[in-house]
């Protein structure tokens, strides 16, 4: 294994961590998440580190699915393409193709913003702000704080106010030596004035004075807003992009 791959597989591995699914099995040596709501990454089967062939796991997927009443979802990351040839051609649909990028904490503020409360937990007004803009019903809403329940490493939540009130947040968890980003909310009306930027800084300083080294996210390929905002943070280089292939509903 090349030491690129390696770090992509110890970014995969913790970016997993870091968005747990309350409900999960393994299924001959994929991992099956079906926590509900609208998160792909957490309703789907994904490969892990020497995962073997996916005919086994595909099968008895589907299957369990199926007893869930929910639409089977493949996460197929370039690292670990083995699921791909057994869905392409199918009427599995590819959606949401993402990338993951890394940067080191090198060259970070020395003053932290006083604008920006970072925090152990999330307050209602930091759950509240998330509901409101990803119109979360009482379901998903749910689903999230089960989330963050099921978080193990250390974690932290920010948020950044603006004239009026909170502004954009997000949340970082730490696994061993490197952050992952999660969840960086701004308030519509407020974009593009920095404010997420502000939110996502104060993160990578406390990830920094926690003994991290390096940092990771995984965006939206398409989402060219996020993704300027996440270059201009110093996100720089992508290990590796995934993509999911959708069963019918």
């Amino acid at each position: 294994m090349t030491p690129d791959h390696e770090l992509a597989w110890r970014v995969e591995e913790a970016c997993l961590n870091a968005w747990p699914s309350p409900r999960q099995l393994l299924v001959e040596g994929y991992l099956l998440r079906a926590a509900g709501g609208p998160s792909k990454r957490q309703n789907s089967v994904n490969p892990l580190r020497g995962s073997g062939p996916p005919e086994p796991a595909v099968a008895a997927a589907r299957a369990i699915y199926g007893r869930l009443g929910l639409r089977a979802i493949f996460r197929i990351p370039e690292i670990a393409p083995q699921m791909e040839p057994l869905l392409a051609g199918s009427d599995y649909d590819v959606v949401d193709e993402t990338c993951t990028l890394f940067r080191d904490l090198d060259g970070l503020p020395a003053v932290p913003d006083p604008s920006v409360a970072v925090a152990p937990a999330p307050g209602a007004d930091w759950l509240a702000l998330r509901d409101a803009v990803n119109r979360a019903d009482a379901a998903a809403a749910q689903v999230f704080r089960d989330t963050v329940a099921a978080l193990v490493q250390p974690r932290a939540f920010a948020t950044a106010a603006a004239e009026g009130g909170l502004a954009a947040i997000a949340f970082g968890v730490l696994d061993r030596e490197l952050l992952v980003i999660e969840s960086v909310v701004t308030l519509e009306a407020l974009r593009g004035r920095g404010h997420a930027k502000r939110a996502v800084t104060a993160l990578l300083r406390w990830a920094r004075q926690e003994g991290a080294r390096s940092a990771c996210l995984q965006v939206v390929a398409t989402n060219t807003p996020a993704r300027a905002l996440y270059g201009g943070l110093g996100f720089k280089t992508e290990l590796y992009r995934y993509h999911y292939r959708v069963g019918p509903a």
